[in-house]
């Protein structure tokens, strides 16, 4: 009986995924649409509420073994930012970098890539799933967000988690942003990342920290993270959707 219980949740899961892929691959150019981005914010409550009725919050995504990791891990949205604060940065190994958390917390601060290397870490293999249609399996290394949190101590009215990225996404420059909620943020599988592959993460691949949320999709997942805001709101911020796709259309929540 478990295991069938398993293999229909397995099954209900992998249709959630796969669903969610084909809905919103190309939706780059679907976005530019008035009805695509209806569409999209009528059925995210839906989508949310499916996915926690068969997944709770705190389930654990599937880890893989080396065996099972793939020859290649593809670089997923912008490859190299065409930003000249970051390329000075890349330009000296990132010894510069700090990692800026403020917002709703008790204690801001600043994290060098050596001060998040020596807190304590998490390695998982898992499944990494693009709207573009696509997946690969990696090798992780990185600082559990949580341990990040209580370092800075949120206040109790934080409510969501918001990356803010070196990556410009138009002609203007708007830099990348996404945001999660605190359930996610606490999650174990939750890291910032900066290995891949046990090799210091490539810039293609988000360098020199990036998010992983493995119970999303791949655009949740933000790379090339410079800040870190705790806020009750997003109203004030982008166009107050929670992230950049978010702000063009795409579902905030995109369980998998």
């Amino acid at each position: 009986m478990t295991t069938n219980k398993h293999s229909r949740r397995t099954f209900l899961l992998r249709a959630l995924a796969s669903g969610s892929v084909l809905l919103l691959a190309g939706c780059e150019r679907l976005s530019r649409s008035e009805w695509f981005p209806k569409v999209l914010g009528s059925a995210e409550k839906l989508t949310q509420a499916t996915q926690h009725l068969i997944a709770p919050r705190k389930a654990m995504a599937q880890e893989f073994t080396e065996a099972d990791l793939s020859p290649q891990f593809r670089s997923n949205g912008t490859s190299n930012p065409e930003n000249p604060q970051y390329q000075a940065l890349a330009a000296n190994g990132f010894a510069d970098y700090r990692l800026q958390v403020g917002g709703l917390v008790a204690h801001p601060a600043a994290f060098s890539l050596t001060g998040l290397r020596s807190l304590p870490s998490r390695t998982q293999i898992t499944r990494h799933d693009c709207v573009e249609g696509w997946s690969a399996i990696g090798k992780w290394k990185g600082t559990p967000l949580s341990v990040v949190l209580d370092q800075v101590q949120p206040k109790p009215e934080a409510r969501y988690v918001v990356f803010y990225c070196a990556d410009p996404m138009d002609e203007q420059g708007t830099l990348y942003y996404e945001s999660i909620d605190m359930d996610d943020a606490r999650h174990p599988q939750t890291i910032l990342a900066y290995e891949l592959n046990d090799q210091t993460l490539p810039i293609a691949n988000g360098a020199p920290v990036r998010v992983r949320i493995e119970r999303q999709l791949g655009y949740k997942m933000a790379k090339y993270i410079m800040g870190i805001q705790l806020v009750n709101s997003f109203a004030d911020i982008g166009d107050g959707k929670g992230g950049y796709w978010e702000d063009q259309g795409y579902e905030w929540y995109a369980g998998i």
